[in-house]
């Protein structure tokens, strides 16, 4: 006789990524995942690029996201830069649409916009901003998801435009007591350490908090976990927060 005995998750989870910026550890990461934000050409990656990366994520089933940026491949998209709100505007649509282009080429389709950089980080504290943002996924397409912070400017524009936000959290990042990221100019922005990564997304789902670099933890309510596919343990850290994750019986799954 055979026993089958099946495990229920209590919770689900996206996992998402930041991917097609050109590190050739895209291909080992993606099986890890269950959605993927792929640069656009301004702040990194190219349509080759773009192309194979979609093609990995059909291989694993993984939703497909642009991240859309500020174009300057020369800071990577990290600097805040001066621009007429028609001309940046106008670079956000253009961007998103090269990804949604290049999808439906491939047959499949475009599920959500995830900001980059300072384009991102503008977007959780100016309303201006995240007005500007939102108003360009919707005349792309209303029925794209927006990824962001928890609480920020971003999710109340979001909402106002309209259009379905979904509430970021990070496991490879620090957190001012504010609720918002460490800035990547200062060395502890990162989390170096892959079970204080996992620790930090647990809490994230099973405890709607965190630990922000000082001070006591602050509420925090998710729909999203995300890890960067830039840094230099990306694929050790996928592995290490997917096994963590299901482990902890967190099913993971994408966002449609």
């Amino acid at each position: 006789m055979i026993f089958l005995i099946l495990y229920v998750m209590k919770k689900t989870i996206d996992l998402n990524c930041d991917m097609g910026e050109g590190y050739e550890s895209d291909a080992l990461i993606m099986p890890f995942i269950s959605s993927v934000n792929i640069a656009c050409g301004s702040h990194a990656g190219d349509k080759e690029t773009i192309k194979n990366t979609i093609k990995l994520a059909l291989q694993f089933n993984v939703s497909i996201g642009a991240h859309p940026s500020y174009p300057d491949r020369e800071n990577f998209g990290r600097k805040q830069i001066e621009m007429e709100e028609e001309v940046l505007t106008n670079s956000i649509i253009e961007q998103i649409m090269v990804v949604k282009s290049i999808a439906e080429s491939m047959g499949t389709t475009l599920n959500h916009i995830k900001p980059h950089g300072a384009l991102y980080n503008q977007s959780g504290v100016s309303e201006k901003m995240a007005t500007l943002i939102a108003k360009a996924v919707k005349r792309v397409d209303e029925n794209l998801y927006l990824y962001g912070l928890p609480n920020s400017e971003s999710e109340k524009a979001t909402k106002r435009e309209g259009l379905t936000f979904y509430r970021e959290g990070f496991a490879d990042r620090t957190y001012q007591p504010s609720g918002s990221l460490t800035a990547r100019t200062e060395k502890n922005a990162m989390i170096q350490d892959r079970d204080i990564a996992l620790q930090q997304a647990l809490n994230m789902i099973n405890h709607n908090k965190i630990n922000p670099i000082y001070g006591d933890a602050i509420p925090i309510d998710i729909d999203t976990v995300c890890i960067h596919g830039d840094a230099n343990q990306a694929l050790e850290f996928a592995k290490h927060l997917h096994l963590g994750l299901i482990k902890n019986e967190i099913l993971i799954s994408s966002i449609k």
